[in-house]
């Protein structure tokens, strides 16, 4: 019975499972926290890890360990390996500018999203590595100065668990290096062109691995004794590529022909598993890599779980409650519309703009219509996503639900009547983590796929689709977009 290990280092946290490399079975787990913030030192993503490992048991009798990581954030290393600078995360909104210059400068309007699109399979937004390399050339030019090398958080931390001998040995895969603005998913090749458009020089970047190929080995001294594998003297656990967190989850699902995949998270993402690249001229959409040598169309905004806890806090009643009253309103909310564009938004591409409520009469000033809008609000935003993959030629038979707001059982009953398919939600579990132990199983037993792990417990919500709720919230939006 093998075991393997998969890593979720997040935005808010490291996650940590040990899981029967042949069945998927759970053995163990443990987490640990990461600080606030849009900028964090990777110091504390290797202190949260080593803490979560330790929680987990350590990993001495796995085979196998693959970390799955937030995407596009920047790790800038200087010539020696040493982090330049704090680094700044995917969710850090202060490159917006460069990344309009970064289309500008390619045609501009149309021609310069075109030429974006074409080129890697997305249009440059400020979550994006690339338009964090611009903001730093430009406003902190003595670290630019230093940088030697970029990566990604789940490359530097698989670095670092393989003993991060010199920037030679960064090893990437093509999931994650989709999301920095300089790879392409079409090609498979690495545009340097772009990276030194967006820097002004050539940098090193991380080899890009196949979905099953080894990153190295684990090096015995890399977490402490607690972490050395058994017989690390003759050779550590096999590193597994590791993948960006979206690519990850899709694994940790099993998301396969016709499912698309929404994910209520510090983010939310709504994405499916396809055959050939897409490349969106209007930004919507990017197309990214997934971590089997398919494609994973995408789009992402940036309020999602947070919408329901500032509701929460708003009402000043926990989770559990929110969703009670959310249930105890009619759908539509008797036309309250709240736009949960709360800290600023990545699709529509709106970095500053902020929330708003609409529709707001004496009938409808009461916890429960407040409490409806959140969940109404929050879901119309992923929705509108949903319609941008259809209109690439996404299927959609299902919507797997999954991440922290997925637990709201008020979010899980709306979901079919703002979406208008069934909905299946797999039990609670850590499905970025899972995904990346999944792709340590797929390197440790080899093969041609990765094992086909049971997901058992998932249940169906089905409703009749209710149009004007998603009437009433592109109305509202509009006047946002109008506004800005």
């Amino acid at each position: 019975m093998p075991l393997v290990a998969g890593v979720d280092s997040s935005t808010q946290s490291c996650k940590v499972v040990v899981r029967d490399a042949e069945t998927g079975a759970l053995v163990r787990q443990g987490r640990a926290p990461h600080p606030d913030g849009t900028e964090v030192d990777p110091a504390a993503w290797w202190t949260a890890l080593r803490a979560a490992v330790d929680a987990a048991g350590g990993l001495a009798d796995v085979a196998a360990v693959s970390v799955g990581g937030q995407q596009h954030g920047m790790v800038a290393l200087d010539e020696t390996g040493r982090v330049v600078r704090p680094a700044l995360l995917w969710n850090d909104t202060r490159s917006a500018d460069a990344a309009a210059d970064l289309v500008e400068e390619a045609g501009g309007g149309e021609t310069g999203r075109r030429f974006w699109a074409d080129a890697v399979g997305s249009v440059p937004v400020a979550s994006f590595t690339a338009t964090k390399l611009r903001w730093l050339a430009r406003h902190e030019p003595e670290h630019a100065d230093r940088v030697a090398a970029v990566c990604l958080p789940h490359d530097w931390l698989t670095w670092r668990l393989a003993g991060a001998s010199d920037l030679g040995t960064l090893r990437t895969d093509r999931g994650d290096a989709s999301g920095t603005g300089y790879w392409s998913p079409a090609t498979g090749k690495y545009r340097f062109d772009l990276l030194e458009r967006a820097f002004g020089r050539r940098l090193a970047v991380p080899a890009v691995l196949g979905p099953a190929e080894t990153a190295g080995e684990l090096h015995p001294a890399a977490l402490g004794t607690d972490g050395v594998p058994a017989g690390a003297a003759a050779g550590g656990a096999l590193l597994g590529p590791g993948t960006g967190d979206n690519a990850a989850a899709a694994l940790g699902v099993g998301a396969g022909p016709g499912d698309v995949v929404v994910s209520i998270g510090t983010s939310g993402t709504v994405f499916s598993v396809a055959e050939g690249p897409s490349a969106d001229a209007t930004g919507i959409v990017a197309g990214f890599a997934d971590a089997t040598g398919r494609f994973l169309p995408l789009v992402c905004t940036l309020n999602a779980a947070r919408v329901l806890d500032a509701a929460a806090s708003m009402l000043r009643v926990g989770l559990d409650e929110l969703a009670d009253l959310a249930l105890a309103a009619p759908p539509g909310a008797d036309g309250l519309v709240l736009v949960p564009y709360l800290e600023g938004e990545r699709t529509p591409n709106r970095p500053t703009a902020t929330g708003a409520v609409h529709g707001l009469t004496l009938r409808t000033s009461t916890p429960a219509h407040l409490a409806r809008a959140a969940v109404e609000g929050l879901l119309c935003a992923l929705a509108d996503g949903l319609d941008a993959l259809v209109a690439q030629g996404a299927e959609v038979r299902r919507v797997i639900l999954v991440g922290g707001g997925a637990r709201s059982v008020a979010v899980r009953r709306i979901a079919p009547q703002v979406f208008g398919c069934p909905v299946v939600v797999p039990p609670p579990g850590e499905y970025v983590a899972d995904g990346a132990a999944r792709q340590a199983a797929w390197v440790a037993l080899g093969g041609d796929a990765p094992p086909g792990w049971r997901l058992d417990g998932t249940e169906e919500y089905a409703a009749e689709a209710v149009p004007a709720i998603r009437e009433r919230y592109a109305a509202a939006r509009g006047l946002i977009l109008e506004r800005d």
